[in-house]
């Protein structure tokens, strides 16, 4: 007998219900339980991982140094984080997938870089089961101020780029007017 697959609404809110959880700063043994018990789940955070601990490193199962649990102590462990807000969902129930992003003041919190904090617009996508449990987490954040707030240089670097009066891109601009991040000859086009 083959399972109903969730509804629309029933994903919303189970992602919901997982990201309120992350961003109210729920303990760890907490947040597992928005995870699937019924297929294997895993949580990937995009990045490097020579840029940061939790960056660019597959975590699985519910054990263990790389579980899904050993992922949410590291980032304990390494940032601290206030005004998370999240916002923008948009959910497919035919792939069982809701993608959602949010922001947030994160503050790295050992060594050289400790209490160096910076504002982030970061993006979810997560994938659920039958019983609309998380299967799938995956992050795309600011990896390269994770890694500069990390070896204690995001601080000067802002402070420097204000004080140098360095001009941010704004939606405003033209596409011939902003390089491609790359440095390629192609340009932003928005």
């Amino acid at each position: 007998m083959t399972s109903k697959a969730p509804t629309r609404d029933q994903l919303l809110e189970s992602a919901q219900a997982l990201c309120h959880a992350f961003a109210s700063k729920s303990d760890i043994d907490t947040l597992p339980s928005h995870f699937s018990s019924t297929h294997q789940i895993s949580a990937f955070e995009h990045g490097l991982p020579l840029l940061a601990p939790f960056l660019g490193r597959h975590f699985h199962g519910r054990a263990g140094a790389t579980s899904v649990p050993a992922y949410f102590q590291l980032l304990q462990q390494y940032l601290t984080y206030d005004d998370m807000s999240f916002g923008t969902w948009v959910v497919d129930a035919d792939a069982q997938r809701v993608s959602v992003k949010g922001r947030a003041e994160f503050t790295w919190t050992e060594g050289d870089g400790k209490g160096q904090s910076w504002d982030e617009q970061f993006a979810y996508i997560l994938d659920f089961d039958q019983d609309a449990k998380v299967t799938d987490y995956q992050v795309w954040a600011d990896s390269g101020a994770a890694y500069l707030a990390r070896r204690g240089e995001l601080k000067q670097l802002i402070e420097g780029s204000e004080s140098a009066n360095v001009k941010e891109f704004s939606p405003g601009q033209t596409q011939a007017s902003v390089k491609a991040d790359d440095q390629s000859d192609q340009t932003v086009v928005e």
